[in-house]
């Protein structure tokens, strides 16, 4: 009875595990949003993205908004977290496209070395600074997450900012935004809780 009992017991442990998996893979891939509002409507943006097209974003009413603001290379310190897009280069470090300096608060975000696509085939990696070293072709990055260290040389012209908060008076027209996880409903529209947008810098992640 017993070995019975343990059988049905771990099928039914394997059956969660399967569906959870299928839920996993059945969750839709979340949207990237990069573009500039055309238009505010109450709580709905419309905003024409970098590639044209012109897309309705629906706001929460409970929306976090951030604003980028420019820093420099010298205000990254060991250990400060980071994000850093960047474009691989054949027998060299990674060269950066943007560099984001994370508040405090929101260490760990997104932590690790994946697919970007800011450009084709960049990369992101939110990671920690373990060194900073000056080198002939300019200063690199050693950035250290969970599963590895990445090297990433950073040009003088690279956009480096952080967040700032904000609120939804920063929404207006003109206004550059990037959404990094939004969710795109069955009439099209995209959702978001979190949104960024300019500040004295436009988002360039």
């Amino acid at each position: 009875m017993d070995f019975i009992i343990a059988r049905r017991a771990l099928g039914a442990a394997a059956l969660a595990a399967v569906l959870a998996g299928t839920a996993a893979l059945a969750e839709p891939a979340p949207v990237r949003v990069r573009g500039t509002i055309e238009k505010v409507d109450g709580a709905t943006l419309t905003v024409k993205s970098r590639d044209g097209a012109t897309l309705t974003i629906k706001l929460p009413a409970d929306v976090g908004v951030a604003a980028t603001m420019k820093r420099k290379l010298a205000d990254i310190k060991p250990n400060d977290f980071v994000g850093i897009a960047a474009m691989p280069q054949p027998g060299k470090p990674s060269r950066a496209l943007e560099v984001l300096i994370f508040p405090e608060a929101m260490r760990g975000t997104g932590e690790g070395h994946y697919p970007w696509d800011l450009m084709p085939e960049s990369t992101m990696t939110n990671a920690a600074v373990a060194e900073t070293v000056t080198k002939v072709d300019g200063p690199e990055l050693t950035l250290k997450y969970k599963d590895g260290t990445q090297t990433i040389m950073v040009p003088a012209d690279t956009p480096i900012v952080t967040f700032v908060p904000a609120d939804k008076s920063a929404l207006k027209v003109g206004a550059v935004i990037f959404i990094a996880r939004g969710t795109k409903a069955e009439d099209g529209s995209i959702s978001s809780p979190r949104i960024t947008v300019g500040g004295d810098v436009p988002p360039p992640m």
